[in-house]
């Protein structure tokens, strides 16, 4: 069942630079990046509600909601922040040079909260081998910047 995921995870990360590229293409058509920020999630949580139809996912008590902590709620704020800010700069960047910035950010962010067992991950400390990935992918991403 590993496996599986991993595939997901593959296939989702190579989809973001696509998604990049289409919505600079709607970028470029409706003149605005926030617009079409905002374009793309409403698409994205249409197509999410049409599944969760689908799927026949239960609707939570109110309760469990309230339950939750207050920063759980963010995520979409993160989401709508990454889509819009990869609009506004990947035109300057180029697919590459966003992703290898925002991959090395991404592995740097998660390795501390990992190590802190931060926002609902399970608590995994660091150590010298995922401190040495980090640091190639880091050099993988600054030899792209280079060129």
């Amino acid at each position: 069942m590993t496996y599986l995921y991993a595939l997901l995870a593959l296939v989702a990360g190579a989809c973001l630079p696509v998604q990049v590229g289409v919505n600079n293409t709607l970028r470029a058509g409706i003149g605005t990046p926030i617009l079409a920020a905002l374009i793309s999630f409403l698409v994205g949580s249409i197509a999410l509600f049409v599944y969760a139809l689908v799927m026949r996912s239960p609707v939570p008590a109110a309760g469990t909601l309230a339950a939750l902590p207050s920063w759980s709620w963010l995520g979409g704020l993160f989401g709508a922040f990454y889509v819009a800010v990869s609009i506004i700069a990947a035109p300057k960047l180029g697919a590459a040079n966003l992703v290898g910035i925002t991959v090395a950010a991404q592995l740097v962010t998660s390795l501390a909260l990992d190590h802190y067992g931060a926002v609902g991950f399970a608590q995994h400390s660091i150590n010298l081998w995922r401190i040495v990935g980090a640091l190639m992918l880091a050099g993988g991403a600054i030899l792209i910047l280079k060129n």
